[in-house]
């Protein structure tokens, strides 16, 4: 849970929070045109994803604006030429618009992924849900803060203890067909009761810092920068995003920036309880 709390006296965020405000507003007023029936562009990239103009201006936005702020660092944008990345040792990912799918359907379960990777971690990290108006922001290695654009106020991660008495809540995308998704659930279903949470993309983290989604698992691909911002915030609160084989991610480091499969979880708790569902499901075999 987050708590009313007052705004962190750290020069870093203090600069970067009104950039990120900005580009949340210009974000959520392409959607608001989208959804209005405006003219609006959508275009098909070489892997067959869509990419819209809201895209495309977030990232040229801030892009611009990064350059100003940290001019040492490069920026390795999904919507960016990152073809020299190997070379960095710290840079930015970015994700301008993670969830463009959503985006498109009129689900308002968009995002603005910004992170800061430094050698292979990622220690700092921010995800900005433009329909809510809302902003999640820290670094890895201390309790993340919210911050509220319509209310102006700030607050701060409060650890709670699990509750056994409640449904384990299990983060999903929408519409997922996968049979790997019912085999992983099957054998929590022995022992605790389950609800399945369908929501989109990077959202699904915002969720879980929320408490309303413990572990969600993923079997099908995602890209660097549609995981590094959750991964160090979940792992601010104790909990942690590994590969299936119990790795923590690393950033930056292989010939691909696509993912494999993860197990993202809440805390200590719920890591248990996922690795010994994935152990049992017969997904690994």
């Amino acid at each position: 849970m987050f708590i009313k709390t007052c705004a962190p006296q750290d020069s870093f965020i203090s600069k970067l929070v009104p950039i990120m405000a900005q580009a949340t507003q210009i974000l959520l007023e392409e959607y608001q045109n989208y959804c209005a029936g405006g003219e609006f562009n959508i275009q098909e990239k070489s892997d067959d994803s869509p990419v819209t103009q809201a895209d495309l201006k977030v990232n040229r936005f801030l892009l611009k604006h990064l350059a100003e702020f940290t001019p040492e660092l490069p920026v390795l944008s999904e919507e960016g030429d990152y073809s020299a990345r190997q070379a960095w040792q710290c840079c930015w990912m970015l994700d301008p618009l993670d969830g463009t799918k959503e985006f498109i359907h009129e689900r308002d379960e968009f995002t603005i992924n910004l992170s800061l990777i430094e050698g292979n971690e990622t220690t700092f990290a921010i995800i900005s849900v433009p329909c809510e108006q809302v902003m999640y922001i820290g670094y890895q290695s201390q309790l993340p803060y919210k911050y509220s654009f319509s209310r102006q106020e700030w607050f701060q991660y409060q650890v709670e203890e699990h509750d056994l008495a409640t449904p384990l809540q299990i983060g999903l995308s929408h519409n997922s067909k996968n049979p790997k998704y019912k085999n992983f659930i099957e054998p929590i279903l022995q022992h605790r009761t389950v609800a399945r949470r369908e929501a989109g993309s990077a959202y699904k983290f915002c969720m879980m810092l929320e408490g309303e989604i413990d572990i969600y698992p993923r079997f099908h691909p995602t890209s660097e920068w549609d995981t590094s911002s959750g991964q160090a915030l979940l792992e601010s609160i104790g909990g942690g995003l590994m590969t299936l084989d119990g790795k923590s991610f690393q950033y930056n480091q292989r010939e691909t920036v696509l993912n494999g499969g993860f197990i993202a979880f809440r805390d200590q708790y719920c890591k248990k309880i996922a690795y010994e569902a994935l152990a049992h499901s017969g997904i690994l075999d």
